[in-house]
């Protein structure tokens, strides 16, 4: 089972999140238009993930699908596996001028642990590992420097073993894999024992950057 959420760490890792997301270091202009970008997470069990990205005010559409390895249009089972190479991860379509790829980050980094390798809970594969796919050389600093904010502020008790690596290819998994916490949460005890505990903790954490209504 997955840890439910990281926040009880002393409330650390929120505090310092807000400040260096507002801070001039971590400014990003704003756009007069209403376009969209993409951001790409790992952060384990692309169920959970796709649940909580949804609910963001500013956040378009989120996909579940792998990334990161060598294989062709991989198929699920292939990629549980573990001899794929890609990672379960999510693709975030977003309005930056109603939410910055700052903000998505530090939801990133409070909703798993990015201390364990190829870990998250129960699930143990490298597919399951915590990665940012960064699309461009932005984002990539953006990441990195985040990451090296925590680790200096000892945010986790733990090591950091995120990996921020470029993103080649997304391939979108099954569709069956897609809206899945929605379709399935009277279905599938998975969903009710370890999804929507974890969504609900971060709705409350992060109560004013949800959508309205």
């Amino acid at each position: 089972m997955w840890p439910l959420f990281l926040v009880s760490k002393k409330n650390l890792l929120l505090l310092f999140a807000s400040l260096i997301a507002n801070s001039c270091v971590f400014a990003q202009p704003k756009q007069r238009t209403m376009t969209t970008e993409t951001a790409n997470f790992g952060t384990g069990c692309f169920w959970c993930t796709e649940a909580i990205f949804k609910e963001l005010n500013g956040v378009v559409s989120v996909q579940s699908g792998y990334a990161g390895g060598l294989t062709k249009n991989p198929t699920y089972k292939e990629v549980c596996s573990g001899t794929t190479g890609h990672a379960e991860c999510v693709q975030i379509v977003y309005h930056p001028t109603v939410i910055t790829y700052v903000e998505l980050l530090e939801v990133f980094w409070q909703v798993h642990d990015p201390t364990t390798l190829n870990r998250q809970g129960g699930d143990y594969g490298t597919q399951y590992r915590s990665v940012i796919f960064y699309g461009n050389t932005e984002q990539k600093k953006l990441a990195e420097l985040y990451k090296s904010k925590l680790i200096e502020s000892n945010a986790f008790e733990n090591m950091i073993v995120t990996e921020i690596a470029p993103l080649t290819i997304f391939y979108k998994a099954e569709n069956y894999h897609q809206d899945y916490f929605l379709l399935n949460k009277n279905k599938n005890p998975y969903c009710s024992i370890v999804i929507q505990p974890k969504l609900e903790k971060f709705k409350k954490v992060f109560q004013s950057k949800l959508k309205k209504g």
